[in-house]
């Protein structure tokens, strides 16, 4: 089960087979239904979970009881309710299966403690949160400047193949869209 993460961890530091092991055994394996929630608005999220399996979609819902999708997260992606897990907050967010989902998770504690055993572990999550701050000021800047059509494109480069995984009205929801206007965009690029 653990060959992906470790893969995927790869690709930014490396790790003796001693450091994997040590790595493995802090981990959780969680398994969601679709529509079973990860986190709901005022839970504890004391854990970050990494995809192995799966897609999920973390969104904030305003008091008009109205959506707002601000992640997916696939196969190699994180997800978790970030501010409330990196600053002791109760949850805000939703974070839901849209498929059944296979993750793995490593509580807050044992990062903690991985950070100091580990050190390089501290500029892989580092890497990580960087590159997701790269992403969602691009994310807001592409909001501002970009059309539809150029977001849509952008949305299928970061996320490949999921238009077949993911329900139109969500997708268009995340690009700020209306969905008859996503239906016009995707006729435009066939």
């Amino acid at each position: 089960m653990y060959s992906r993460i470790l893969e995927h961890i790869s690709k930014d530091i490396q790790l003796s087979d001693a450091e994997s092991e040590e790595f493995i055994g802090l981990l959780s394996e969680l398994k969601l239904s679709k529509k079973e929630f990860l986190y709901k608005p005022g839970d504890n999220v004391d854990t970050e979970y990494y995809v192995e399996k799966g897609c999920l979609k973390a969104y904030y819902q305003d008091q008009a009881g109205e959506d707002h999708i601000i992640q997916f997260a696939i196969e190699d992606w994180w997800i978790s309710d970030f501010e409330a897990f990196f600053n002791d907050k109760p949850a805000q967010l939703y974070v839901e299966a849209i498929e059944d989902s296979e993750l793995v998770g490593i509580d807050k504690t044992s990062l903690t403690q991985l950070y100091k055993r580990i050190p390089k572990f501290e500029r892989f999550f580092r890497i990580k949160t960087t590159n997701a701050f790269v992403a969602l000021r691009g994310r807001i800047l592409s909001s501002l400047q970009k059309t539809g059509k150029e977001r849509y494109i952008e949305f299928c480069e970061a996320y490949p193949n999921i238009e077949k995984r993911v329900p139109n009205y969500q997708i268009a929801n995340y690009l700020g869209l209306k969905p008859e206007s996503l239906s016009r965009i995707r006729k435009e690029l066939i």
